[in-house]
């Protein structure tokens, strides 16, 4: 696609990459993400955002209309493709999440999952997921966090990290807080109906939010365990 350039951190580990993130974060936080996307239902036409191998993709394969899945990296999509094979409503796509080229409002629903945290300039993304969603759709995401870990365990996930990933391109791995994804989504122009905790230590942040704000009774916040 036009300004797509290859990545290739991320492609290097995409046979290995599923393996090496229940390592650092643990296979139960995934676990955990994975069976609140399941909770989820009526998502129409969704487009996913940093696909990789397809894990999350699985789970909200049969909650959506059509599932669009890309990623930057072709090599994940490989990964992806075996995995999802048996589903006829998504199709996979090679795409960078901060200019697309899709057309404005074409999408009910944007799930991005472990992306912000992990590129540069993540409002990019948010402003590329408010072009292309039609008027209140639903934007879906969740990004890992150390929040609330004490330093020390903060560091043995930064060891665990480095072991399997190596040292990350400068600037893009963070740690957003809750507060501050919910920040950073509506600078975009997003109203944010849900943010939630999930998982033990590290735990992820769990957001949903609509492109268009709306009345709404106030979102909540809830620290999950």
């Amino acid at each position: 696609m036009p300004g797509w350039k290859k990545d290739n951190y991320w492609s290097k580990f995409a046979k290995s990459y599923d393996e090496a993130t229940e390592y650092v974060v643990g296979k139960p936080l995934r676990q955990a993400v994975r069976a609140r996307l399941l909770q989820e239902g009526g998502l129409g036409r969704l487009v996913e955002f940093g696909c990789g191998t397809g894990f999350f993709t699985e789970a909200i394969a049969e909650k959506a209309v059509h599932v669009l899945a890309t990623d930057i990296s072709s090599e994940m999509l490989q990964v992806a493709g075996e995995r999802l094979a048996r589903f006829h409503n998504i199709t996979l796509q090679v795409a960078d999440c901060r200019k697309t080229g899709y057309s404005s409002r074409t999408f009910d629903t944007v799930l991005v999952v472990n992306v912000l945290q992990t590129i540069d300039k993540p409002s990019l993304v948010l402003k590329e997921s408010s072009r292309i969603l039609r008027s209140g759709g639903l934007l879906l995401v969740i990004s890992y966090t150390d929040y609330g870990l004490s330093l020390l365990e903060k560091m043995i996930i930064g060891i665990r990290y480095f072991t399997v990933f190596g040292l990350p391109p400068i600037g893009r791995i963070r740690n957003f807080s809750p507060a501050e994804m919910e920040r950073l989504v509506e600078r975009e122009g997003f109203e944010v109906l849900q943010s939630e905790l999930i998982g033990g230590k590290p735990k992820a942040i769990y957001l949903k939010a609509r492109s268009t704000p709306a009345a709404s009774s106030g979102r909540r916040f809830v620290e999950g365990c």
